[in-house]
C-alpha cells in the first residue's frame, strides 16, 4: 500500500469516526450537545482536524443525514424486492420507513427535522435521498398518475405519523391501525 493510499484510508477512517462520535453524542444528549470542541475531545483529535473534514456542525449533521438516507434507501429497497403483491409492497415499505424512524430517531431528526443545507427536490439532491424517494414512488406501483406527487403526499403522511408519535401527540397504541388506513388510502 502506498503512502498516499494509507493516508486516504486513515482520512476515511477519521471521517467515519467523527460521524460515529457525532451520532453517539446526539443519541446520548441531543444535537445541541454536538459541537466541534466536544467531538474533538471524544475522538482525541484537534478541532483543526475536524475542520479538515467538515466546515462545522451543520456539515457534520448533513453527513450523518446522508448516511441515514443511504440506510433508509437500503431498507426500503429490500422491502420492494422481497414482496410481490402491490399492497404488500406498499405496506412493507411504509412499515420499514416508520420502523427506521423509530429505531434511528436522532438520525431521522438530522434527516428531516433539523435545518440542514441538504437540497430536496433539486439538481443538488444527494443520490441517497433520491434513491429513498424512488423506493416510495416504486412502492405505489406502476401506472399511477403523477407518481412523484403521490409519493410526496405519502412521504408527508409518513413523516407526520413519525413526528406526531415521537412528540407524544398521538398515542403509540393504534400505530398498526394508522398504518393500515394509510396503506388502504394509498393502495390500489
Amino acid at each position: 500500500m502506498s503512502i498516499a493510499e494509507r493516508r486516504e484510508r486513515q482520512r476515511a477512517e477519521r471521517y467515519d469516526l467523527i460521524l460515529a462520535a457525532a451520532r453517539e453524542l446526539a443519541e446520548a444528549e441531543g444535537w445541541d450537545a454536538v459541537t466541534t470542541r466536544r467531538l474533538a475531545g471524544l475522538i482525541d483529535y484537534s478541532q483543526p482536524v475536524l475542520y479538515s473534514h467538515f466546515k462545522g456542525k451543520a456539515d457534520i449533521m448533513a453527513a450523518v443525514a446522508t448516511r441515514g438516507f443511504e440506510e433508509l434507501a437500503a431498507r426500503l429497497r429490500m422491502e420492494t424486492a422481497n414482496v410481490t403483491g402491490a399492497r404488500d409492497v406498499l405496506r412493507n415499505v411504509c412499515d420499514a420507513y416508520l420502523g427506521f424512524a423509530r429505531s434511528r430517531p436522532v438520525i431521522y431528526e438530522a434527516m428531516f427535522v433539523l435545518p440542514t443545507k441538504i437540497k430536496f427536490a433539486s439538481e443538488e439532491t444527494p443520490t441517497a435521498l433520491r434513491a429513498a424517494f424512488a423506493e416510495l414512488v416504486a412502492a405505489l406501483g406502476p401506472d399511477r398518475q403523477e407518481p412523484e406527487f403521490l409519493a410526496e403526499v405519502l412521504w408527508s403522511a409518513l413523516h407526520g405519523l413519525v413526528v406526531l408519535a415521537q412528540s407524544g401527540r398521538i398515542p403509540a397504541t393504534g400505530a398498526e391501525a394508522r398504518l393500515n388506513v394509510l396503506v388502504q388510502k394509498f393502495g390500489r
